[in-house]
Formats: structure tokens, sequence, C-alpha cells
């Protein structure tokens, strides 16, 4: 092929006609797979199920894409050995070049069928704590949340000391499903056991704190209990696991300074910050009512040692006060 009077190497008509039906090849791959998207969000009215949505996108990125690839290879490769050769040169490249790639791709796949989560889970992955709200094929896109105090890491301190969205949205590779373990909070069932420690005293009412406590978490978490209760019998059936009683439960712990009253509650997923404030302000105003107190570390220092001082700075002090005493036992004039 000329242009200009220029001939232009390894272009030629074939190849043009190649060139154009490829064009045209992914121009309908693109058109396909945002007519099925849109075909679904139609389907499921005026408000949307964005999580059907979502994995309508989901499937139709994947089945268009292998159309248009092997579309694209039957357009170029019309002799099956030529085709042979270049998949096994180019799966070989690719293979040692684009291995995180390759991987991340994996684990995508790996997601997909073994349902590890979806958007809107929340999940701990990649070291990560969060909402998913997009899945793509190389990386996962996560809204980030803060963590407690005593689950942050040294090395990358969170500073939402709770359970709430921070505002960053981090993009974990997928790969990392086959590296470490990914914490699913919301898959199949979507409450956790919060514990809240408070210490009291040798000398205080043990049962009445306990009633308190008990009273307390029972009125605060009423509702949550009573819907988990479906979910516990679905999750039990599913996976034969006993979950045991989801009414709240006092655990007693003696130590050296007081007795340690654990607060076991079960509580949502999302809200799990709300739940605790609401808790511990109720706490907080029955244990005044019924004049209890929370115990807490005290030092009581007794006596100082005696000091003994040595040395020029010895010297110098003895001096000071010698000249002090000089000075208040000269007569006036």
């Amino acid at each position: 092929m000329q242009l200009f009077g220029i001939r232009l190497l390894g272009v030629n008509s074939d190849n043009a006609t190649k060139l154009l039906l490829s064009l045209a090849v992914i121009g309908a791959v693109i058109f396909v797979r945002y007519l099925i998207v849109w075909i679904a969000r139609a389907v499921t009215g005026e408000e949307p199920n964005e999580r059907t949505v979502f994995w309508t996108r989901q499937g139709a990125s994947l089945v268009t894409t292998i159309i248009g690839v092997l579309a694209l290879l039957s357009i170029w490769f019309e002799d099956p050995t030529r085709l042979g050769t270049a998949a096994g040169l180019i799966g070989a490249g690719l293979a040692f070049a684009l291995q995180k790639v390759v991987t991340a791709f994996a684990g995508y796949l790996v997601i997909l069928r073994g349902k590890t989560f979806t958007v809107g889970d929340r999940i701990t992955m990649g070291g990560v704590r969060g909402d998913v709200i997009s899945l793509g094929f190389l990386q996962t896109r996560i809204m980030e949340m803060g963590e407690p105090p005593s689950a942050q890491s040294d090395s990358q301190p969170i500073w939402v000391r709770a359970r709430q969205h921070t505002g960053r949205i981090v993009s974990v590779t997928n790969d990392k499903v086959f590296d470490e373990p990914i914490y699913n909070y919301t898959r199949e069932f979507p409450y956790m056991w919060e514990e809240i420690k408070i210490p009291i005293t040798y000398q205080t009412d043990r049962k009445m704190a306990e009633h308190i406590l008990l009273d307390c978490a029972r009125e605060v978490t009423e509702s949550t209990t009573r819907e988990a209760e479906a979910a516990s019998r679905a999750f039990e059936r599913r996976y034969f696991i006993a979950l045991g009683s989801l009414e709240p439960r006092v655990f007693m712990r003696i130590t050296d300074n007081w007795v340690e009253m654990n607060l076991r509650i079960l509580v949502p997923i999302r809200g799990v910050r709300y739940c605790i404030d609401e808790l511990s302000r109720l706490i907080m105003e029955r244990f005044e009512q019924a004049g209890i107190g929370i115990a807490s570390g005290t030092y009581a220092i007794v006596e100082f040692p005696p000091l003994r001082i040595e040395g020029p700075v010895a010297e110098r002090i003895a001096e000071g006060l010698q000249a002090r005493e000089q000075t208040h036992t000269r007569p006036r004039t």
C-alpha cells in the first residue's frame, strides 16, 4: 500500500481490511456490553438493583471480552498452526513479564467462582478494612474504614479510631486472595459479637452491677437479637455450626486490682460505634443512679527515701547555704 507515493512497509490491502474488521469488532463488543447493562437497568425498574446491575456488568464484560478476543484471533490468524505458534510465544512472554497481572486476573476468577465477596460486602483484604465498591479484572476498590486502637497496626495507623469510613478509596490487587486470608463480615452472617470490659472494685455489689449491665444490653440490642435469629438458623443449617445464644452475657475475671466484667453483645456490622456509644451512656447513667463506681489504677506515694548528694555539686550547695546563713545573721547598722 502506498500513501502519497510512499510505500508503507508491512501494510497492504489485506492487512487494512483486517484492521477495519478489528475496529468494527471492538466497537460491536463495547456496544453489546453497554446494551446488556442498559437492559438490566431497565428491567429492574425505576430504582435499579445495584447489585444485580453490578453482576450483570461483570458477566457482560467477561463474556464480551472473550468473544472479542476470539473474533480478533479469527481475523488475524487464518492458519491454525500459525495461531498455535503465536499463542504459545505470546503466552510464554506474558507468563514471564506479567506474572502479577496474570495472578491478579486468576484471583478475580477465584473471587467470582468461590463467592469470596461481592460489591457491598464489608471485608478486610490486603490489610485494608472497608466496603467493596467495585470489583475489576485486576483490582478491587474498597471504601476504607477505621479500626479500634487495639486492632490498628503501628506501621499503618488510621486517624479514625472506630469502624467508620475514613473517606479514602483504596485499590487492592486481586492476587491477595492467594497470599492472605480474606475476612468477610457480611457474607453469611451480617452480625458480630462485641465485648465491653468494665472493671469494678471488690467492695461493689457485683450482682447488682451484672444486673444493670444485662438490662442495659437487652434494652439496646433487643431488636438486633430478634432480627439475627433467622440469619443464625440459616447459617447453622448450611454449615452445621452452632452459634450459641445470641442474648447478652456477662463474663467475670478476677485480677489483682479489680473484678473485670466483660459484657458480650451481638451488634449489626453497620452501626457498631453508635450501638456501643448508646450502651456506654446508658451504663454510666444506671451506675451513677445505683452508686456503682468504675475501678481505675491508682498509686499512693507514702514517702521519699533519704537523698545524699556528694561531689562538686554538694560543695557548691553547701557554700550557697553558708553564704545565705551569713547574710541572715549579719547585724544591721
